[in-house]
């Protein structure tokens, strides 16, 4: 009697495990999450791209940044500089002064000798100044010119940015001029003919084709618990998880008791393993091995609980 009350429990768990599942299976996928998980080829270029686009900005920022603070510091080393000419300039008219006095006074050579001496200090100490000022502006240069990213550096990253996103335009252009020919095809065709070729085409495994029979199926709503199924199962096969937790949850929201819920399931559970839904994914995996335990999915299910 336990048994009977246990199979039955289970069985009107599943559609609201699924249910229950959904924060966060489908979360995947979600480009504006901080860690975002279960990408497809595409996103992950698409995130890679604006990880780049976002560093060269913070770079381009922290180099306008150096490049003010140095051209701060040439213009305070352009007065100095200026201000050193001036007192080399002063230091010339007294030093020839000097010469002048002590032509006419031989007399006073221990005071000429005594500001020779402060002439030279003074010259000596502007120098000096004028050493760590260009040693430091040296530095400066140098660090920038090992980090800077260079204008066509940049130009370069942006193009290629551009080049993707025009080739995922022309994709997704000739994607739907293709799914709209299809489409009009597909009008003058019963439902169990495309539904007989859509077979036809996943056994193939030409699935392009296959994915838009289904989809114009569950669009008409001719057996859409199985349309959604093997949209799910072809998505998870090209590995776009997110994309087939979708159409799983689906699926088994129409018709919780098709044959294919235990593979609905696992795939379901493996599909959220991989987006990094760990927590949900081991829910799954323990269902299937509770509600089939003599299925062959069960026995897979197993091996992912270990």
């Amino acid at each position: 009697m336990k048994r009977s009350v246990l199979v039955v429990l289970l069985t009107t768990a599943v559609p609201l495990l699924l249910i229950s599942a959904e924060p966060s299976a489908f979360g995947a996928g979600d480009l504006s999450n901080p860690e975002p998980y279960g990408l497809t080829s595409n996103e992950k270029v698409i995130l890679d791209n604006k990880d780049k686009l976002r560093k060269v900005v913070v770079k381009s920022n922290n180099q306008a940044n150096e490049v003010d603070s140095l051209r701060e510091r040439i213009d305070g080393l352009q007065s100095i500089i200026e201000s050193l000419s001036r007192k080399a300039h002063n230091n010339k008219i007294t030093l020839n002064r000097l010469n002048e006095e002590n032509t006419l006074k031989s007399e006073n050579s221990d005071e000429y000798e005594k500001r020779l001496s402060e002439v030279v200090g003074s010259n000596s100490e502007n120098i000096d100044k004028t050493k760590v000022l260009m040693s430091e502006m040296s530095l400066l240069i140098d660090s920038i010119n090992r980090d800077y990213v260079t204008k066509k550096e940049f130009n370069s990253l942006v193009n290629d940015v551009n080049n993707f996103k025009a080739l995922i335009a022309k994709e997704l252009k000739s994607s739907y001029r293709t799914k709209k020919q299809a489409k009009y095809k597909l009008a003058s065709m019963s439902n169990a003919e495309i539904a007989k070729q859509a077979k036809v085409y996943f056994d193939k495994k030409w699935y392009t084709n296959a994915i838009v029979n289904y989809e114009f199926l569950v669009k008409k709503n001719y057996k859409p618990a199985y349309g959604n199924y093997m949209l799910g199962e072809m998505n998870y096969r090209r590995k776009i998880y997110s994309n087939a937790i979708t159409y799983f949850k689906q699926s088994a929201s129409l018709y919780s008791k098709a044959s294919y819920m235990p593979k609905l399931m696992l795939h379901s559970a493996i599909a959220m393993q991989k987006t990094g839904d760990k927590k949900n994914a081991k829910t799954f995996f323990s269902a299937v091995v509770a509600k089939y335990p003599q299925s062959s999915e069960a026995k897979e299910a197993k091996k992912y609980i270990k």
